[in-house]
C-alpha cells in the first residue's frame, strides 16, 4: 500500500514503525473473514481492512472524528487478523498508534472519559482493587446481575508451597487475577513444585501494564513495565529459569516488553531479557516429565477456551489440548475456536453490547459438545465466561490442582 504520512509524524520512530507496516498490507482482505466486529456487525469499518485504512487517512492528514474513534474502539485487538493475514501486517501495533493518535485529537464524552480513567486508576493497583472486590463480594447478592456476573464469589487459595532451592522460576501475581482469582497462581506453583521447580512471585511487581497502555494512558503502561522489571532483575541476575504468567494476556504483553521499551535508554535491554524470559504455563509443562502429576483426569470432559492473547498474540495454538489429554482429561470439540470470546482486556466495559454478543456465540460453541467444566487460560476470559454459563469455569491449571487436592484429601 502506498504512503503518504504527514512530514512531522514520518521523522518519529512511531511514525516509521506505522508507515511500515501499511505499507505492507495488500487489501486482499483475507484478514474479514476471521473478524469477529466484522463477522457481527458487517460493516467495512469495523474489519481490520476498513480499520486500516481509517488510520491510514489520519496519518496522512485527514482529520479524525468520533465515527473514526468509534470504529477503533469497537476493535477487540483479538489478533485473529493478523494470523490469517498472508502478508505479515502487524495490525495490533498499528491499531495502537492509531488509537493514541486519534485519542489525541478527538474529545471523548464525559461517561467514557470517566469510565477510562477509574479503570486505569483502579485496576491495576492491588490495594486499590481488592477492597472494593471485597465489598462487592460481600454484597453480591443485592448487585445488579449484569454487575454480580463480572464478580465471582470469594475464592480462598491455597497455601503456596515453600520454596526448597530448586529449580527456579518467577511468576507474575498481576493485578486482577491477584485479588479475584488468587487461586490460579497457587495452582501453578503446586504443580511446578511436584515436577522440582521452585515458583516465586516478587512481592513488588504488580500489573503487567496492559490495562493503562491499551486505554491510551501510555505513560502509565510504561511506568508499569519499569515497575515489574526492577521487581524482578535481582531473580533475573541470580539466574530464575524464566517468568511465568499464567494471564495469557499479560503474558502476550510481558513476551512484547523488549519491543515496547525499545525507545526508552534505561530499560531497553533489560526489556528485552524479561521479554525473552517470558513463558506461559503451558510452554513450561509441555517441555517437563509429567508422570509426577499422574494421570488427574480420569476422563473428565473438559472444553479448552483458547484466548486471543495465547493463540493469536502468543501464536501458541493447541498447546493445552494436548497437556490435558496426556493427563487423563477429554477435550471437547469447540466450533470455531479461533473467535474471541468478548473479553479482550477491558473490552467487556467498554462495549458491554458487542461483548455480550460474542459472549453468546463463544458459550453455545463451548457448550455445545458436552463438557463437564470449561477450562481457560486467561482471568478476563475466566470471568467473562463464567457470567454467561452455568458451567464452571476455571483456569485449566486449577483443574490438576483442584483433582490433586481431591486425591489428597
Amino acid at each position: 500500500m502506498q504512503t503518504e504520512i504527514l512530514p512531522e509524524f514520518l521523522r518519529t520512530p512511531e511514525g516509521q514503525e506505522a508507515d511500515a507496516i501499511l505499507r505492507a498490507c495488500v487489501h486482499c482482505g483475507f484478514c474479514t473473514a476471521t473478524c469477529p466486529t466484522y463477522q457481527l456487525l458487517g460493516d467495512e469499518l469495523d474489519g481490520p481492512r476498513g480499520r486500516i485504512y481509517q488510520i491510514k487517512l489520519v496519518l496522512e492528514g485527514q482529520a479524525p472524528t468520533r465515527i473514526t474513534q468509534r470504529h477503533l474502539d469497537r476493535c477487540l485487538t483479538c489478533r485473529a487478523c493478523e494470523t490469517t493475514c498472508p502478508s505479515g501486517v502487524r495490525y495490533a501495533r498499528l491499531a495502537d498508534i492509531g488509537r493514541h493518535y486519534v485519542e489525541a485529537r478527538v474529545t471523548r464524552p464525559w461517561r467514557e472519559r470517566w469510565l477510562r480513567q477509574a479503570l486505569v486508576w483502579i485496576v491495576p493497583y492491588r490495594a486499590r482493587l481488592a477492597p472494593l472486590v471485597w465489598l462487592g463480594q460481600r454484597v453480591r447478592p443485592l448487585l445488579p446481575l449484569g454487575l454480580k456476573a463480572k464478580l465471582p464469589p470469594r475464592q480462598p487459595a491455597r497455601a503456596w508451597p515453600r520454596p526448597v532451592g530448586r529449580r527456579r522460576m518467577l511468576a507474575l501475581a498481576g493485578c486482577v487475577q491477584s485479588v479475584i482469582t488468587p487461586r490460579t497462581n497457587v495452582a501453578a506453583a503446586r504443580v511446578l513444585s511436584r515436577l522440582g521447580i521452585d515458583l516465586v512471585e516478587a512481592p513488588e511487581a504488580g500489573c503487567c501494564g496492559a490495562v493503562a497502555y491499551h486505554l491510551n494512558a501510555r505513560e502509565a503502561g510504561l511506568e508499569a513495565m519499569r515497575r515489574n522489571i526492577d521487581a524482578w532483575w535481582p531473580e533475573i541476575e541470580a539466574g530464575c529459569e524464566a517468568i511465568l504468567v499464567s494471564a495469557s494476556g499479560c503474558g502476550s504483553l510481558v513476551k512484547e516488553y523488549g519491543e515496547v521499551l525499545a525507545q526508552d535508554p534505561f530499560y531497553a535491554d533489560k526489556a528485552a531479557r524479561v521479554a525473552a524470559l517470558a513463558r506461559d504455563p503451558a510452554e513450561i509443562l509441555g517441555q517437563e516429565d509429567l508422570s509426577p502429576l499422574g494421570s488427574p483426569g480420569r476422563g473428565r470432559r473438559v472444553a479448552f477456551h483458547a484466548p486471543c492473547s495465547l493463540q493469536h498474540g502468543q501464536q501458541l495454538k493447541r498447546v493445552v489440548e494436548p497437556i490435558l489429554a496426556g493427563l487423563g482429561f477429554t477435550p471437547t470439540h469447540v466450533p470455531d475456536g479461533h473467535l474471541c470470546c468478548g473479553s479482550a482486556g477491558t473490552y467487556s466495559l467498554t462495549q458491554p453490547v458487542l461483548a455480550g454478543q460474542l459472549r453468546v456465540d463463544k458459550v453455545a460453541a463451548l457448550e455445545s459438545d458436552a463438557p463437564e467444566v470449561i477450562a481457560t487460560a486467561n482471568i478476563g476470559c475466566q470471568l467473562h465466561l463464567a457470567g454467561g454459563t452455568g458451567t464452571p469455569v476455571v483456569h485449566w491449571l486449577e483443574l490438576l490442582d483442584l483433582e490433586e487436592a481431591r486425591a489428597h484429601g
